[in-house]
């Protein structure tokens, strides 16, 4: 039996164990992470927390919805029982009538047949860990080496646990000046997020330095259900050329191999990113992205064209 519960009816205890002994468990499900990405997240329950979706709904011109919060890359069900396209379709098919609008990513663990819906492929690269580091470097492509090799004639050096915010505004002052849609809320959730990971014991912060001593590239990363996650990072122009961000994701593989985990680069769909993370050997992985919109004409096409307009 499949149930609705608001935030407050939420055992979050269970919820986290479940995510916990899920197969599919990832932090993005996390209550502690999911409090911070989007305080208020609602939940569908079957059983006794055997299996596990949450929901990350608002409401905007009236309307109740259901979209993929900043810094979630994947959500959707979690089991520590089988888990099948049959059993995804249940869940969705459970989302509550008054959620108008659904548009939010599935993990890659949640399979699904075509019922209608509108079905997205989205990329993420992975890397195991499991091997030596020699045997890891043996797979790198040409031009990872390459920039390997610029980043020992630039003389980089890394640094563990920076500044957060030093990151942050990095990545602000040089990429961030492009996304319009990034607002100070944005940064704040991100900060209060990269402090929480590091107060749990799950967040590491490396930067790298030029010969000069100057911060070129940073990355954040989170340690949690086996998986590393490449899950922020900033860098300027002189990164670009002195191939630091190469020097720190190598370090970052030579410091947890041989290990169980798995370094997820979380992305992308973009060729340019999706050639980089392939560069270290990653494979590609696909998950899905899930659209309903039962809202009535016209309702249906004005509140996807806000959507797109980045309005929501």
């Amino acid at each position: 039996m499949i149930k609705y519960l608001k935030n407050n009816e939420i055992d979050v205890v269970k919820w986290d164990k479940c995510i916990n002994g899920s197969v599919n468990g990832n932090v993005y499900a996390l209550s502690w992470y999911l409090d911070i990405v989007h305080e208020g997240w609602e939940a569908l329950v079957e059983d006794d927390y055997q299996r596990i979706m949450p929901l990350t709904v608002a409401r905007k011109f009236g309307i109740t919805y259901m979209f993929q919060p900043y810094f979630t890359q994947q959500l959707g069900v979690y089991s520590i029982k089988k888990l099948n396209p049959d059993v995804i379709l249940k869940f969705i098919h459970h989302i509550p009538d008054h959620i108008k609008y659904v548009d939010i990513k599935l993990n890659s663990f949640n399979k699904l047949n075509d019922d209608g819906f509108r079905l997205t492929a989205n990329k993420n690269h992975i890397q195991d860990l499991i091997k030596e580091y020699p045997k890891i470097a043996q797979k790198y492509s040409t031009n990872t080496k390459r920039n390997l090799k610029k980043s020992l004639k630039h003389k980089l050096t890394l640094m563990k646990n920076i500044k957060p915010e030093a990151v942050i505004e990095l990545f602000r002052s040089n990429r961030g000046k492009q996304l319009g849609k990034w607002n100070d809320s944005h940064y704040q959730i991100l900060k209060r997020l990269m402090y929480s990971a590091i107060y749990k014991g799950k967040g590491l912060v490396y930067g790298v330095f030029t010969e000069q001593n100057n911060l070129c590239a940073g990355a954040f990363f989170v340690k949690s259900n086996m998986r590393l996650i490449f899950l922020f990072s900033g860098s300027d122009k002189t990164a670009r050329e002195n191939g630091a961000m190469a020097f720190l994701i190598d370090s970052v593989i030579q410091e947890f191999s041989p290990s169980q985990l798995v370094l997820d680069f979380e992305g992308s769909n973009d060729p340019n990113l999706a050639r980089f993370y392939k560069g270290f050997g990653a494979k590609e992985i696909e998950y899905t992205g899930l659209e309903i919109n039962r809202l009535p004409f016209p309702m249906k096409q004005i509140f996807v064209l806000n959507r797109k307009i980045k309005m929501l």
